[in-house]
């Protein structure tokens, strides 16, 4: 389909985006969200403002003891990063598993974790790595933490007039091991079921554990009670199991043409296990 008219402007600079969005312009970034919504007319923003030339949010770096991503970093970028991958390898890991070749040179980080589909691969990391995400508006920034910025379905805590400009994640510490799993819609590749897992087994016990999940419900979640049943164990095939249970243990699990209820949830649970015994190898 056609989109409705629309203006188009491209700033390229930071200041006249936000000015831009604050009086009531869309973002678009790499467009493989609201291009499509458009073209479907589930989305007919009067204005829409492309961010994506916007040279100062595209970066990849490291101070103050994180990893600071700009919103304008491509999920190529992000997969093939020597820092990232040397130094938050669940970050890196989870873009490659996005899309395909020509969505991941086009798609932004930013973009993804706006669009907040409950289906996309980077919640269930930036979950599990407790990320901040950086948003601004022509009034100042602040930073939500990941766990208070995914509501619901496309749904998130950006307030009018702001804009995602950076994702903050902690320098992975030595001992620490993670993976990222999924069960893909075979055509898409969106995530039926996504788990990120972050591990740490020190002296025999797991003494960090961190689980994210995508793709179960109408948004992101940590998996708490999975994460308190592995707290202080060895971590053998059976603990994780029973833990693996308990990941969408309180969270209603949708159902679609991809999966029931409750196939969605054995999936889930099959998944974790896979996650938890593969960070859980590379935790040495």
């Amino acid at each position: 389909m056609i989109p409705n008219t629309f203006d188009y402007t491209a700033p390229s600079t930071l200041k006249d985006a936000l000015d831009l969005i604050k009086e009531g312009g869309k973002p678009l970034a790499g467009g493989m969200s609201l291009i499509p919504m458009m073209k479907l007319r589930l989305a007919s923003p009067e204005h829409v403002i492309d961010v994506g030339r916007i040279a100062e949010l595209n970066y990849i770096r490291e101070a103050d003891g994180k990893l600071h991503i700009g919103a304008n970093a491509t999920h190529y970028d992000v997969q093939s990063s020597p820092l990232l991958q040397g130094k938050c390898p669940l970050l890196a890991e989870t873009a490659s598993h996005i899309g395909d070749i020509q969505v991941r040179n086009r798609g932004t980080l930013g973009g993804s974790v706006a669009h907040a589909d409950p289906s996309a691969d980077y919640p269930a990391a930036l979950q599990a790595l407790e990320a901040g995400i950086v948003v601004t508006s022509s009034s100042g920034t602040r930073t939500v933490a990941a766990a208070d910025f995914f509501i619901d379905t496309f749904t998130t805590a950006l307030e009018p007039g702001e804009l995602i400009t950076e994702v903050v994640v902690p320098i992975e510490a030595g001992l620490t091991g993670t993976s990222y799993q999924k069960f893909p819609q075979s055509a898409s590749g969106f995530a039926v079921v996504g788990i990120a897992a972050r591990m740490r087994r020190v002296g025999g016990r797991i003494t960090l554990v961190r689980i994210g999940v995508t793709g179960v419900s109408g948004s992101s979640y940590r998996a708490l009670k999975t994460e308190h049943a592995l707290d202080g164990k060895a971590g053998s095939d059976a603990e994780i199991a029973a833990a693996a249970a308990l990941v969408t243990d309180g969270v209603e699990a949708s159902a679609d043409l991809h999966a029931s209820a409750v196939y969605r949830a054995h999936l889930a649970s099959n998944y974790a296990a896979r996650a938890i015994r593969a960070a859980l190898s590379r935790s040495v």
